[in-house]
């Protein structure tokens, strides 16, 4: 029987202070909460998840580095890095699966600053401003980026 495909789902700075933080920006679920939905989206997918959050940029390259012999895919929401980490995009960039942005804010609705996305230069794809069910979306067009789903 095949291994299931693994996706790294890496989550950046302050989100370990979810259903806390600016509820009306981020909303009211934590983050234990969006890993346990996506522990269910991904059984029904198929899929295995590797769900991890950490405030420490270097943790962030250090899993996206290692995703490349790892991991089948990476779900990345960078948090503020999205908007400051070159060294983020350049281990996306050498890291050879598909990659998916996601940002449970809509980043364009929202400060200025907040507009420039260095991982979407990197990215397949970038869900943003759905909240929690962007990581469920984020995985169901992976699981269709790994199995080339055209009609997806």
């Amino acid at each position: 029987m095949a291994e299931p495909p693994v996706i790294l789902i890496a989550n950046g700075p302050n989100l370990n202070m979810l259903g806390v933080r600016d509820p009306a920006h981020y909303g009211t679920r934590s983050l234990a909460d969006i890993e346990a939905a996506c522990e269910e989206r991904a059984r029904v997918l198929g899929l295995e998840i590797d769900f991890r959050q950490s405030n420490q940029e270097g943790d962030l390259v250090t899993w996206i580095q290692e995703a490349r012999g790892a991991h089948d895919g990476v779900i990345l929401n960078a948090g503020a890095y999205t908007h400051t980490s070159i060294a983020v995009l350049d281990a996306l960039q050498i890291c050879d699966v598909p990659v998916l942005e996601v940002h449970l804010s809509n980043i364009f609705r929202r400060d200025a600053f907040r507009h420039h996305s260095y991982v979407s230069l990197a990215a397949d794809g970038v869900i943003c401003g759905l909240g929690a069910r962007g990581y469920l979306l984020a995985l169901d067009a992976i699981a269709a980026l790994i199995g080339d789903d055209e009609t997806g």
